[in-house]
């Protein structure tokens, strides 16, 4: 991989509209993304495949096979009636394009165990609504072996997160470093009160700043990224000279 658009909107790559079901180009990134060194010494390998419903997937050398997930929602979409005109259209667009660039993809195990996978699980959670700092909370609660409202499904997953050691493995590993605070705690985009409030925006206000820290968020991470990949090749061509 020579170059990265960060700025690419990958649903332009997907004939169904879900880019984490059918974009070659996103699992093209993942692929070289996260095919390098764990932090528990092993090295993460990974394949393009298909499967049999016609949607992509990852296989890997160690566990199985992953999928591609958007992290964090626009709520726009299941819950358009709730904020009909808290956004106006360039503001929405705005949060729908940022969300679907590489920055804001992330990869999960793509097949269920015992229950729902992490992807399902905090899509149907009315406490999660799909919010990844909500489902990144949960993730460091499971490291330090604390209860959360994804728990059984975290715990079905143990081989994966064994993968990265600790919370901190896994943070540095997906590139989340702005998602948390420098004591590993996490940067929530909404007010937490221990998961006992609704996890929506409640107000106008609360949504555009939950627009305005996402979209952020995922400009920071996109940077990371484009840094790893920079490297990657930078090492290549040193490689070969």
């Amino acid at each position: 991989m020579n170059e990265i658009d960060i700025e690419f909107d990958f649903r332009l790559d997907s004939k169904c509209g879900d880019p984490d079901k059918d974009s070659q180009k996103l699992y093209e990134i993942h692929k070289f993304l996260w095919s390098k060194e764990l932090p528990n010494g092993k090295t993460f390998s990974l394949e393009i495949k298909g499967d049999s419903y016609g949607r992509l997937l990852l296989k890997n050398n160690l566990i199985m096979n992953m999928s591609s997930d958007r992290m964090c929602p626009h709520f726009d979409g299941k819950y358009s009636n709730k904020f009909d005109g808290w956004l106006n259209e360039i503001e929405r667009e705005e949060l729908k394009q940022k969300v679907r660039t590489i920055g804001g993809h992330i990869i999960f195990p793509a097949h269920k165990k015992n229950g729902f996978t992490i992807n399902q699980a905090r899509g149907v959670s009315r406490i999660i609504c799909d919010r990844f700092d909500l489902t990144l909370e949960c993730i460091r609660r499971f490291y330090l072996e604390e209860e959360s409202p994804l728990s059984k499904t975290l715990t079905n997953y143990k081989d994966f997160f064994d993968l990265f050691v600790d919370f901190k493995g896994y943070i540095d590993f997906f590139h989340l470093q702005d998602f948390i605070d420098q004591p590993e705690r996490i940067e929530f985009s909404l007010p937490f009160d221990n998961f006992n409030r609704p996890p929506l925006p409640q107000t106008v206000d609360e949504y555009k700043r939950y627009k305005s820290q996402t979209i952020d968020l995922m400009k920071r991470r996109n940077e990371r990224i484009l840094k790893q990949i920079k490297k990657a090749i930078w090492r290549a061509s040193v490689t070969r000279d």
